[in-house]
């Protein structure tokens, strides 16, 4: 299930995005975060499995096209098919069917989409 981020959720929110290839850095996980709290074109949402929150999502909102800048999993988590769950829940959620991915995520998103269309 996808949540929107709240301010409780920020240090499992820095975690995930620690594992984001330009997010290693401190100050920068601090920047983004801030960033998602304050802009509001930028939203972050968890996703929840059972009790755990084990993976993320962020997006920044450009007009009505949502960019996708962070996708994140827990690496104990990965293979489970969660990164494709949470973008099969994402139009819903943000009442948008133009997504698109960044550079960041677009090797993962396509993998995603492939075997989506492979189902």
């Amino acid at each position: 299930m996808l949540l929107r981020y709240k301010k409780t959720f920020e240090k499992i929110s820095m975690g995930l995005l620690s594992f984001m290839p330009h997010e290693k850095d401190v100050k920068k996980l601090l920047e983004t975060i801030h960033e998602y709290e304050t802009n509001p074109d930028w939203h972050l949402f968890l996703w929840k499995k059972e009790d755990d929150l084990v993976g993320l999502i962020g997006v920044r909102m450009d007009g009505t096209e949502a960019v996708i800048q962070h996708l994140s999993v827990n690496p104990s988590h990965r293979g489970e098919g969660l990164g494709e769950e949470m973008l099969q829940k994402l139009p819903t959620v943000l009442q948008t069917t133009s997504i698109k991915p960044s550079e960041d995520v677009e090797s993962f998103y396509i993998k995603c989409q492939t075997k989506k269309e492979e189902e």
